[in-house]
């Protein structure tokens, strides 16, 4: 019933074989580590049950896993990551292309290692297009209408390696992937994504869980996102546990004291539905 928030995850632990949990707003904010989250995950996992970190970042899980280290997420707070990024370099080696045109910043050319496939920021001679982030974090979705636009046209199918929209760093709000999408799709063109709240990234990790507890079934899914963590869980058959001090604060109360009947109201309003809500991850 959402009556009240989640007193901690040990309330709930013995209900789920494994957990599939968000990254960036759930277990760091870009900048530095939710210590709570990171103790939380332990200890669930010191339960002999996995914890699987799902993310919608462009890259493959090596360089996020360098990015979790830097921040402060303990190591030993999850099992693997799986990545939007890795689910899309999956179908690039599987999809025959023999050259990108990457719209992005620097920092996701990883997403290309091991694919065999050479990328320019050029579209001359490309057969796919694969859009990471704005090139810039000071720049926002408006500013690539009119490149976009003129890619609705292009033979090569359009690939969103980040179905985010935005995300929150260190209390500023920046424009992800997710938003060139739904510019290339308001210009008249079809995006093909695979990372939350889409089936791909949820296959993949369901197939990383039962690596460690074959016989799970019973899994929770942590997100603060709506639009992906929360729609992506429902769409896939999962418990949710809401974490409302995420992209979506301001909307459900006062920060770190969520009001029951505002969460109830948002997640009706999005035809959503959550088993669980709590400000921030913690046992």
């Amino acid at each position: 019933m959402l009556d009240a928030p989640l007193p901690g995850l040990a309330a709930i632990a013995d209900e789920y074989d494994a957990i599939l949990c968000d990254v960036w707003g759930v277990v760091h904010n870009g900048v530095a580590a939710y210590a709570s989250a990171g103790e939380a995950l332990r200890r669930f996992r010191a339960l002999g049950k996995p914890v699987i970190l799902m993310t919608n970042a462009p890259r493959p899980a090596a360089p996020i896993i360098a990015q979790l280290t830097r921040v402060g997420v303990p190591g030993d707070a999850y099992d693997e990551v799986v990545s939007s990024g890795e689910v899309v370099r999956r179908h690039l080696r599987e999809g025959g292309y023999t050259k990108a045109f990457h719209i992005g910043p620097e920092r996701d050319y990883s997403l290309f290692d091991e694919t065999g496939i050479p990328f320019a920021n050029e579209r001359e001679g490309a057969d796919v297009i694969v859009a990471t982030d704005l090139r810039s974090d000071a720049e926002t979705p408006d500013d690539y209408r009119a490149e976009l636009a003129a890619l609705v046209n292009h033979p090569a199918p359009f690939i969103c390696a980040n179905p985010d929209i935005v995300v929150e760093r260190g209390g500023t709000i920046i424009h992800c992937g997710g938003s060139l999408a739904k510019v290339f799709e308001e210009e008249g063109g079809t995006a093909m994504q695979f990372g939350k709240p889409h089936r791909p990234i949820y296959d993949l990790s369901r197939e990383r869980v039962r690596h460690y507890a074959p016989d799970a079934t019973r899994l929770l899914a942590i997100g603060d996102g709506l639009p992906t963590d929360i729609t992506g869980a429902n769409a896939n058959g999962l418990d949710v546990l809401f974490i409302t001090n995420g992209i979506h604060q301001h909307e459900l109360g006062r920060p770190g004291q969520p009001d029951p009947a505002k969460v109830r109201a948002r997640l009706a309003a999005e035809g959503l539905g959550a088993a669980h809500f709590m400000p921030t991850l913690a046992w």
